[in-house]
């Protein structure tokens, strides 16, 4: 089953245009697929990025963020974990950070570290 969230534009604005090639426009949502095994980031109607799991029981192991490259330096690799662990968080699961992305994410957001397995 898709789970769907909205996620806060903390975006840096890119500077050009809306609608331009490289630019983020539109509402952020972070989606997981877990048929997939990923959680996937759209911006508007595109997708902007995916963070790649696997599943140990009721621990999910973080191995991989990706973001377009054309959409970089505009938080969106933020918005897609802070999404991910949001609704890991609502499903009361525990995480493995091995994606060095996340785990640099969870040392600036110490609100999340009761989500790391122990």
């Amino acid at each position: 089953m898709e789970r769907s969230y909205r996620v806060r534009a903390l975006w840096v604005p890119c500077g050009r245009a809306p609608g331009t090639v490289g630019c983020v426009d539109g509402e952020l949502r972070v989606i997981d697929r877990p048929a997939e095994l990923a959680y996937r980031l759209y911006a508007g109607e595109r997708e902007a990025g995916e963070l790649r799991y696997t599943r140990q029981g009721d621990r999910l192991v973080l191995i991989h963020t990706q973001v377009d490259r054309s959409l970089g330096r505009q938080g969106l690799g933020s918005a897609l974990v802070r999404g991910a662990l949001d609704d890991i968080r609502a499903r009361r699961l525990e995480i493995v950070p091995r994606c060095p992305f996340v785990r640099r994410y969870l040392e600036r957001h110490p609100e999340y570290a009761d989500l790391v397995a122990g």
